[in-house]
C-alpha cells in the first residue's frame, strides 16, 4: 500500500474513534443513564454539556473533512500522482490530529488557525491534482 492510501486508512480509522469517543462524550456514557442511553435508541437524549457538544461537533466536521480528503487522494492514487499530493495529505493528517483535541478542550482561536492548516493541506492537493 502506498503512503497516500495509508494516510486514507488512518484517516478513516481516526475519524471513526472521534465519532465514537463524541458519542461516548455526548452521551456521557460513564454513567448508568448516559450508559443506557448510548445502549438504546437515543429518543430521550438529554442536553450535552459544553464538552459533549464539542466532542460532537468535532465527530460531525471529523466527518466531512474525510468526505474532502478520502476522494482527492483516491483520485490522486487513480491517477497516479500520489507523490504530487502526499505533503498535503500529511498536512492533513497532522492538522486533523492537532484539531480534535484542541477542539474537545475548547481552545476556539487555535482551533480555527489548525483548521485553517488542514483546508492548507487540501487545497494543496487539489492543486497539485489540477495543474498536472
Amino acid at each position: 500500500m502506498t503512503p497516500l492510501l495509508s494516510l486514507v486508512v488512518y484517516v478513516t480509522v481516526y475519524t471513526f474513534a472521534v465519532i465514537l469517543v463524541g458519542t461516548f462524550l455526548r452521551n456521557r456514557e460513564w454513567t448508568p443513564s448516559g450508559f443506557k442511553v448510548g445502549l438504546g435508541n437515543r429518543d430521550d437524549v438529554p442536553e450535552a454539556t459544553p464538552l459533549g457538544g464539542r466532542a460532537d461537533r468535532a465527530a460531525a466536521n471529523s466527518i466531512e473533512a474525510l468526505l474532502m480528503f478520502a476522494p482527492l487522494a483516491l483520485v490522486a492514487n487513480a491517477a497516479g500522482r500520489d507523490a504530487d499530493v502526499l505533503f498535503g495529505a500529511q498536512v492533513f493528517f497532522w492538522a486533523r490530529l492537532a484539531y480534535v483535541p484542541v477542539y474537545w478542550f475548547g481552545i476556539p482561536v487555535v482551533r480555527s488557525l489548525i483548521w485553517g492548516v488542514g483546508v492548507f493541506g487540501l487545497a494543496s492537493m487539489v492543486v497539485a491534482l489540477l495543474s498536472g
